[in-house]
């Protein structure tokens, strides 16, 4: 695989800063997009993509890959500025984000990037597209397959009913090769996820359906890194790791406030942002010395 994977954890850390800065800006480009999700995430997204999947930017129709589905399809700008910062596409063309005639539409088509394995838009429905996937692939190829199924989706998605389906599914079946990651940021488009529809206790939802559970700072890359390995080596049920992280991360004006879910920075916001996040990527840079 070409994809470089013995970064150090502050190399990581740096990779996803560099995601930060690429999201502010290419939102800024569009004048329309989503902003707290995509920067509470760039730490997922990085420790997916850099030191967690088996995947290859040069040969992305690569049969053993990992899948990873993206369900919140309108935290897209992560994961095209992931994926461009992997290899898959020039960072230049993060520019035309939502331009008439990209391939980055404002939710994922899976037609118009090479690994982009589901369209979404729609919440809700990720998830069964996961477990289908890995119904599909235990069909073909048992318990021998060398590939792992990866889920992300929201929090507030979860007030669908479609989840708990697929949810109830893959525990039935034993998935043990899917494992799902919620984005639990504690907000959505209305509010705040506890007083729209409160949620709690995740966890225990999840565990009443046998699935294995883990509860981690989503921020923390050796959190997440750690948290998948453990997912990895459990064979008899699907996994899920409630990662807690903070929507509009790196930014303190957007940091914890519901009004940045479907909200664009204008140029004086964005501006303010770039220079948070270069102030913090020379921060740990030094921290690297």
């Amino acid at each position: 695989m070409a994809i470089k994977k013995d970064y150090s954890i502050r190399e990581l850390e740096l990779k996803a800063n560099d995601i930060r800065e690429s999201i502010i800006s290419m939102l800024l480009e569009a004048g329309s997009g989503h902003t707290a999700g995509p920067l509470g995430m760039a730490d997922v997204f990085t420790a997916l993509y850099f030191e967690l999947l088996r995947h290859d930017p040069q040969n992305p129709e690569w049969e053993e890959r990992d899948r990873l589905i993206l369900s919140n399809g309108h935290i897209c700008p992560v994961l095209y500025a992931t994926m461009a910062h992997a290899g898959y596409f020039s960072v230049d063309e993060l520019k035309t984000l939502r331009k008439f005639g990209s391939r980055l539409q404002g939710h994922p088509h899976r037609e118009f990037l090479p690994y982009l394995e589901n369209s979404s838009g729609p919440l809700g429905s990720g998830l069964s597209q996961a477990v289908g996937m890995a119904i599909a692939d235990r069909m073909d190829l048992g318990v021998a397959s060398p590939r792992s199924f990866y889920c992300l989706l929201g929090d507030g998605e979860l007030n669908e009913g479609n989840n708990w389906e697929a949810i109830m599914l893959a525990g039935k079946e034993k998935l043990s090769t899917l494992t799902a990651i919620v984005d639990r940021n504690n907000i959505q488009i209305d509010g705040y996820t506890e007083d729209v529809m409160p949620l709690d206790s995740l966890a225990e939802k999840w565990e009443a359906f046998n699935w294995h559970v883990q509860e981690i700072d989503g921020n923390n890359i050796s959190a997440v890194i750690d948290a998948v390995n453990k997912a990895k080596a459990v064979f008899e049920r699907p996994s899920v790791i409630i990662a807690h992280t903070i929507p509009g991360r790196g930014v303190r004006e957007f940091e914890r406030k519901f009004e940045w879910h479907g909200k664009t920075p204008n140029k004086e916001e964005a501006n303010s942002a770039l220079d948070q996040l270069r102030t913090l990527g020379g921060k740990i840079k030094s921290e690297s010395k």
